[in-house]
């Protein structure tokens, strides 16, 4: 058995923003409040015997023995040198350990005590074929041999072209252009800077703000935090970038007062209005919000977007890094809920996080005014359309398509939701959203009030039990606080009917159980 003291050290889930505040972005706009959450995932510490308990699942060559090199085993060395990304560094220490992962294999990782866990979240939303494809490893490899590296600030490569072309063509309608940039935040930062510099140049420099959702996390670079709608991100690097805006999200399980379904888009029109059309340069929404736990429009949220921003001059900003190359079952989100953005962001699925790679698309009337006279995109990134990046890049989207990726995600979709739709005969169960394999569990404290919990009972439900005990149990996905609680589940994409039972043998007990608590 695992202690309390244990439970509590227990990870979120190795996530990047897992720290994000509950609270509501402080707009003109009337949005739902949110409670302020702590600041990061706790660590692991775990015995030998919560390594391997009774009935778990070792590496089949036998657990791995514990690196040790002159200046200390792994485990000291990360405590000692690794500062990783929104964690709470003073919290690790003898008793409590970082996990790390030393081997993927499909939708499994093993620690380095040799232990396997279902990675029920893609790493980080983006392992999206599963782990270990010495095929795409392979590509790599071999365009290091031929050309590791040149750049795309005024010279081109073959595989940057090639990538290029490939990606135009699986867009939908006009987003022939392409800019690659090393990850998510880039691509968000590279999209709002695309949009002003279009407005400037089109005679309307006053277009600056950029509309975004309550709740909604775009990003962690300073033009990209001003759109991430989440207080307790912004506030520690106040101020930034003057015109972030923030609307009511699509959360429709908890619609703020005043606000029904049809309304929500139309809270973006009256934002416009507000802020003034001749100031706003864009809208940025995720087809399926992330932050909060999965939330879909509702129908017709985007085509009525669409006609908003068209009306008012505003170019519409479709942010995929999570929700593009299949996690909706589609090449972009967009085209699951049939709408035509302006530009898309993208970065994660597209190499599958084999390589850090990420990428703008934009349309041709976008592009139209940067191809007159001297005019040029005054933005750039060293590593951009790196050529090994790229190379990993149709590398996986060959496995996608030949393998039929998107096509088994539309398949397993309904297994998937209907495994998670039965665990609402636990009484702490109280809303299943999301789409394709990207879904979402909000716990409640009374489901027939849909009352939460306060800020110390979520931290004890999430902190103090349920993210160190599905660890501990073998399975990684998400307890997230940012709004009320959720657990995320986002496995790769490669998944089907057995891994659907190997989650619920992990979570059902578990929700039980934090249900009695």
């Amino acid at each position: 058995a695992v202690d309390q003291d244990e439970r509590r050290a227990a990870p979120l889930a190795l996530v990047e923003e897992a720290h994000a505040a509950r609270t509501y972005q402080r707009s003109r706009t009337p949005v739902r409040p949110r409670r302020v959450a702590s600041d990061g995932p706790a660590p692991v510490s775990l015995s030998t015997s919560d390594r391997h308990p009774a009935g778990s699942d070792k590496e089949e060559s036998g657990a791995m023995a514990t690196t040790q090199s002159p200046s200390g085993t792994l485990q000291e060395q990360a405590q000692r040198h690794l500062w990783m990304h929104f964690s709470r560094m003073g919290a690790y220490g003898p008793d409590a350990e970082i996990p790390i992962i030393v081997r993927g294999e499909g939708c499994h990782v093993w620690d380095e005590h040799g232990k396997r866990y279902f990675d029920g979240l893609s790493a980080l939303f983006c392992v999206n074929i599963g782990h270990g494809r010495h095929d795409v490893a392979q590509a790599g490899a071999d365009q290091a041999r031929e050309l590791g590296f040149y750049t795309t600030w005024s010279y081109a490569h073959p595989r940057a072209i090639e990538l290029a072309t490939r990606l135009a063509g699986l867009a939908p309608g006009d987003l022939n252009r392409v800019f690659f940039t090393s990850g998510g935040g880039e691509s968000v930062e590279s999209a709002i800077k695309l949009a002003r510099q279009y407005h400037k140049l089109t005679g309307n420099a006053a277009k600056t703000k950029v509309i975004a959702r309550e709740t909604a996390y775009h990003g962690t670079t300073m033009g990209a935090l001003a759109a991430t709608g989440i207080t307790g991100l912004r506030q520690p690097f106040e101020p930034f970038m003057p015109g972030g805006c923030h609307v009511p999200n699509t959360n429709l399980y908890r619609l703020a007062p005043g606000y029904g379904a049809e309304n929500l888009a139309e809270a973006i029109a009256r934002r416009i209005e507000f802020e003034g059309p001749e100031t706003v340069a864009a809208v940025i929404l995720e087809p399926v919000q992330n932050a909060g736990g999965c939330f879909t429009p509702p129908p017709g949220y985007f085509q009525r977007v669409r006609e908003i921003c068209d009306e008012h001059g505003v170019l519409l900003i479709s942010d995929e890094v999570i929700c593009a190359f299949g996690r909706l079952g589609e090449w972009f989100g967009a085209q699951r809920y049939d709408y035509l953005p302006d530009i898309i962001t993208t970065a994660k699925g597209l190499t599958s996080s084999y390589a850090p790679m990420g990428a703008v698309l934009f349309s041709d009337r976008v592009a139209e005014p940067f191809l007159e006279g001297t005019a040029s995109f005054l933005h750039g990134f060293t590593w951009g359309g790196h050529p090994m990046c790229a190379a990993v890049a149709l590398a996986n989207l060959a496995v996608m398509e030949e393998e039929g990726v998107l096509e088994n995600v539309r398949a397993q979709e309904p297994a998937f939701r209907a495994m998670l739709e039965s665990l609402r005969d636990i009484p702490i169960v109280g809303d299943v959203r999301g789409a394709g394999f990207f879904q979402a569990i909000e716990l409640v404290k009374d489901r027939d009030t849909k009352a939460s919990f306060s800020d110390a009972e979520s931290e004890d439900l999430l902190r103090g039990f349920l993210s160190g005990e599905l660890f501990r149990r073998g399975l990684i996905c998400r307890a997230d606080d940012r709004g009320d609680p959720v657990i995320q589940l986002s496995p790769p994409l490669i998944s089907g009917p057995e891994h659907f039972e190997e989650i619920e043998a992990i979570l059902r007990p578990t929700l039980e159980e934090a249900s009695r608590r």
